[in-house]
């Protein structure tokens, strides 16, 4: 369970202060209000070298914490640029690569095709070769085959059945030119699709360098929420620093105010949380003590009558 600031200074000053003695003989009020002075004092100039101190190694930390943040988004910088060189580098690799093995395989097929032609040349040589052969032995039976048409009307249809023969060659040739054509459109498909892969490798380099940048914005989200979260913490710390000095403060002040009271021997009449109170009772005291010892310290100036007034003045400052 968090205990309240006031409570937790009261059990503080209560731990810490002496208890007021009333019978206790009080000192003279000047001598207690030199001793205060310099007691004061010295606090005072303890608390402000520790503030030097304090403000000096808080400036030295709020430098180094800008460098080392200035140095951790360099960095980060040099990383994102490092990743997106990589992923360009591994980009291009895949793609040389995919273009090597196209190559490679565009290369198998136009040289399986090329033993193909090879082949059907060869083999068209020797076909001819060998209708070359049989034309020489067919020759002269040929010769007198037109003799006996000419000779026995009743062959004149053979000349029908060769053109017919013909025809049925023509028909099979263009069927060859067909399957042909047949063959170009079927390689110009394979290209169109070599054509649409390339694309869709383009595509997906493209969405990479998107992905980096994405990556990147993502990055500079997270450094700007580290930013605010190590400003938060900082304002955090500051706050719970204010609020020690500010606890500091009142106990000081509390302090005075219990030996102001102590050396008029009166009660403590104001609450503990009172502090501008307490410290108007204490300006009140030494701005009262000041006079007085002004007073005491021109007497020629002052008088008879005033040497009186100050006497009686300290008569009743001293009494309960």
């Amino acid at each position: 369970m968090a205990v309240p600031w006031e409570e937790y200074f009261q059990l503080v000053l209560q731990e810490r202060l002496p208890p007021i003695q009333q019978d206790k003989v009080p000192l003279p009020p000047l001598l207690s209000l030199l001793e205060k002075r310099q007691e004061l004092e010295a606090a005072d100039q303890g608390l402000q070298a520790q503030k030097e101190v304090f403000q000096s190694r808080m400036e030295a930390l709020k430098q180094r914490r800008e460098e080392l943040e200035q140095k951790q988004q360099e960095l980060k910088g040099s990383l994102v640029r490092f990743d997106k060189f990589l992923l360009d580098a591994e980009a291009r690799r895949v793609r040389a690569l995919q273009r090597a093995a196209e190559e490679r395989i565009r290369a198998g097929l136009q040289e399986a095709a090329a033993q193909r032609l090879r082949a059907q040349l060869a083999e068209l040589q020797r076909e001819r070769a060998c209708l070359h052969s049989r034309l020489e032995r067919l020759e002269p039976c040929a010769r007198l085959l037109g003799q006996t048409l000419e000779l026995l009307p009743e062959f004149q249809g053979v000349p029908e059945l060769v053109e017919r023969f013909w025809a049925l060659a023509e028909a099979l040739a263009a069927q060859r030119l067909g399957a042909h054509e047949l063959r170009e459109r079927l390689e110009a498909l394979r290209e169109q699709g070599k054509r649409l892969r390339a694309a869709e490798r383009d595509e997906l380099l493209r969405l990479g360098r998107q992905r980096a940048g994405l990556l990147q914005s993502l990055e500079a989200a997270r450094e700007r929420r580290l930013h605010g979260e190590s400003m938060w913490i900082q304002i955090q710390n500051t706050a719970a620093e204010k609020t020690l000095l500010l606890g500091r403060a009142r106990m000081a002040a509390l302090n005075l105010y219990q030996q102001v009271c102590q050396c008029r021997g009166q009660p403590l009449a104001l609450a503990l949380e009172d502090t501008e109170g307490q410290l108007d009772q204490v300006q009140q005291f030494m701005m009262n003590l000041t006079t007085t010892l002004d007073r005491l310290q021109h007497p020629e100036s002052a008088g008879p009558r005033s040497m009186q007034k100050t006497r009686g003045y300290a008569v009743r400052t001293t009494s309960p």
